[in-house]
C-alpha cells in the first residue's frame, strides 16, 4: 500500500518532500525515518492515535522542531529549498503556514487588524498603525474577510467571536499571508457540526490557491475533505493511500479506527 501510494505521488508534482526523517527528543525517538511527498493543490491528512508523530512532524516542517536526521524540501515555486535547519521566521517567509490546535490571534486589536497584519505579513502593531496596505492588498483582506463569513464583524474584537468563528479567522490570517503550504492542527476540534461542514468547504476552496495538510481526530471531516491521508503509529507510517482505502487496512483498524 506504502508503495502504491509513493507511485502515485509522483505522478502530481510536489510541494513538500519529507524525506526519512527523524526526531528525537533525548533518547525517546518521536519519528522514525518517515518518507512522504505531498503535492501541489493537495489536501493531506495526518490521522493516528495520540502519541504517533503527527503534530510533531507539523511542528518539523514549519521549524518549531528539529530534524535528527533525514531532510525536508519545500518546492514552493523560487526553486527547491532545504528547509530542515532554518529558523521558524523564515520557513514562514517562504510560503509556509501553520495554525496551532487552539486560535492565536490578537485579543486587543479589532478582526479586521488582525488581517491586515496577516496581509501586511509584518507582525507588529507598527504595520497597520503606520503603514498603508497596497489597493491589492487591501482587496484581498475585503475578499478573505467575505470569504470567511467575518466582514460584518470586522470592526469587532475576537472575544466577540465564536470558537468556530475564531477558527475561522485565523485560517483567513493564514489566507491573507498567500501561502503555498498550509498546516493546521486540528482545526475543527470544538466545533458543531454545521460549522463543521463550514469549514470543509473553505478548505476546498483553499486548495485550488496552495497545498494543505491537517492533523485531524473527526474521521468524517477527513472522508469528506481529504484527496490522501497518512496513518501514523508509533512514530512511523503505517499505511497511505486514500481514505476510502485506508480504512479497510486491517492495521490500522486495529490501531485507531477500531478503537472506541
Amino acid at each position: 500500500m506504502e508503495q502504491k501510494a509513493k507511485k502515485d505521488h509522483m505522478a502530481v508534482s510536489p510541494v513538500l518532500d519529507i524525506e526519512d526523517i527523524s526526531i528525537r527528543f533525548g533518547n525517546f525517538k518521536a519519528v522514525k525515518r518517515v518518507t512522504t511527498s505531498v503535492g501541489k493543490n493537495e489536501i493531506r491528512f495526518f490521522i493516528g492515535p495520540n502519541g504517533a508523530g503527527k503534530t510533531t512532524i507539523l511542528d518539523a516542517i514549519c521549524g518549531k522542531n528539529k530534524v535528527s536526521d533525514g531532510r525536508i524540501i519545500f518546492h514552493g515555486g523560487d526553486g527547491d529549498r532545504d528547509v530542515t535547519k532554518m529558523r521558524e521566521y523564515a520557513i514562514a517567509d517562504l510560503g509556509i503556514g501553520r495554525k496551532f490546535q487552539a486560535p492565536s490571534v490578537f485579543g486587543g486589536i479589532t478582526i479586521e487588524e488582525n488581517m491586515e497584519l496577516a496581509v501586511a505579513r509584518r507582525h507588529s502593531i507598527y504595520s497597520t498603525t503606520f503603514l498603508k496596505l497596497s489597493r491589492e492588498k487591501l482587496d484581498y483582506m475585503n475578499y478573505v474577510l467575505e470569504f470567511t463569513g467575518l466582514a460584518d464583524k470586522r470592526f469587532k474584537y475576537p472575544s466577540s467571536l465564536s470558537h468556530g468563528e475564531k477558527q475561522w479567522l485565523e485560517i483567513g490570517m493564514l489566507m491573507a499571508a498567500r501561502p503555498k503550504l498550509m498546516l493546521l492542527d486540528e482545526p475543527v476540534a470544538g466545533m458543531g457540526r454545521r460549522e463543521t461542514e463550514k469549514t470543509a468547504r473553505m478548505l476546498q476552496d483553499i486548495k485550488k490557491e496552495c497545498s494543505i495538510i491537517v492533523v485531524e481526530h473527526d474521521m468524517q471531516f477527513a472522508r469528506e475533505v481529504s484527496d490522501t491521508v497518512t496513518v501514523f503509529h508509533e512514530g512511523e507510517i503505517l499505511d497511505e493511500g486514500t481514505m476510502e482505502t485506508v480504512q479497510k487496512n486491517q492495521q490500522v483498524i486495529d490501531v485507531y479506527l477500531g478503537r472506541g
